[in-house]
């Protein structure tokens, strides 16, 4: 067992969410804590933030730890009350686990209208990332979230490990089946699942299976488009977290109350280039969003509040950072 130091998070926050990466020879797997101090400087109890293995034996989140000081939602410690510092503790289990990566976000949403930010530079930008449909998936393998029509976080994944030219070899698919159209997007989804949850959309869980194909990465916010276009300029598509009413993102054509999809570059006026797994088909998934829009019901207090995945190789550069999130 590893117990980290105790961090001083500077503020007052209101959720916590780690993130990891680890390598789990079979019969083996790996359990995350976390636990906090409050205000009134009393520690809580440790909170198991999910026990995960690549196999899945197990991998699940743990309901039911709520108490005075807060509860985990899936994937996020949520406090009752304010907490200033936390601690991480990490229990291995079986022969040969071994974590690549952790890191903890702590945040505190404000309850502010979100306001736009300006366009960065004058010049488009767009990388080149396979595109890949969910509803292409529609009825595959229901057990894992029931099918691909629920299946945003691991096609976007599956998008962001093939720009980086990673992922499962083709022995890893076998069981698949013949004629589906990108086996790669039905293995993240039996990768990423949740058994307590009974989802694929667990924010960790959607990290640490791109971390089994060498990729680094980490769930945090961001604080505007303005940031994201520095990651996409620095090579680095991001994966985002957003829900929203069709009226509320235009050229969406969909509502969701929750939703992941691959931030991808952007227009010469600042608009948001992404590839949208809810498109009905692979050629669909390009598309271009209104950046004031995409900002609101990316970074809200009612949704997600600016959540990403940032996934990336170990020798790639992430863009300055000034405001401490990355």
């Amino acid at each position: 067992m590893w117990t980290g130091e105790e961090c001083q998070i500077g503020f007052a926050a209101t959720q916590i969410v780690p993130s990891w990466t680890a390598r789990t020879p079979p019969g083996s797997w790996i359990e995350i804590e976390v636990r906090a101090r409050t205000a009134q400087g009393r520690l809580t109890k440790w909170y198991v933030m999910g026990r995960w293995s690549e196999h899945g034996d197990p991998r699940t989140s743990v309901p039911g730890q709520g108490d005075e000081d807060g509860d985990v939602a899936v994937d996020t410690f949520v406090a009752r009350r304010p907490v200033v510092a936390y601690q991480v503790r990490v229990s291995r289990h079986g022969g040969g686990a071994r974590v690549t990566g952790l890191g903890v976000m702590a945040s505190a949403l404000p309850r502010t209208p979100v306001v736009p930010s300006a366009a960065g530079v004058a010049e488009p930008v767009e990388l080149a990332v396979p595109r890949h449909s969910q509803h292409e998936h529609a009825g595959h393998h229901t057990r894992y979230d029931g099918g691909g029509a629920n299946w945003c976080s691991p096609a976007s994944v599956a998008m962001v490990l093939g720009f980086w030219g990673r992922g499962p070899d083709p022995g890893e698919l076998d069981w698949v089946g013949d004629g589906d159209p990108a086996p790669v997007v039905d293995h993240a989804a039996a990768g990423t699942y949740d058994d307590s949850y009974q989802g694929t959309g667990n924010w960790p869980f959607n990290v640490a299976y791109a971390g089994r194909y060498g990729l680094a990465g980490f769930v945090t916010r961001l604080r505007s488009a303005t940031e994201l276009e520095a990651f996409v300029r620095a090579g680095i598509p991001v994966i985002t977290s957003q829900s929203f009413k069709t009226h509320e993102l235009p050229g969406s054509c969909y509502t969701t109350n929750g939703h992941i999809l691959v931030v991808t570059g952007f227009t010469a006026e600042g608009d948001v280039v992404v590839n949208d797994p809810a498109a009905p088909c692979d050629a669909e998934v390009r598309r271009v969003y209104p950046r004031a829009a995409f900002e609101h019901v990316w970074l809200r207090s009612s949704g997600s509040g600016g959540i990403v995945y940032v996934l990336h190789p170990p020798e790639t550069p992430l863009p300055p950072c000034t405001n401490g999130n990355w």
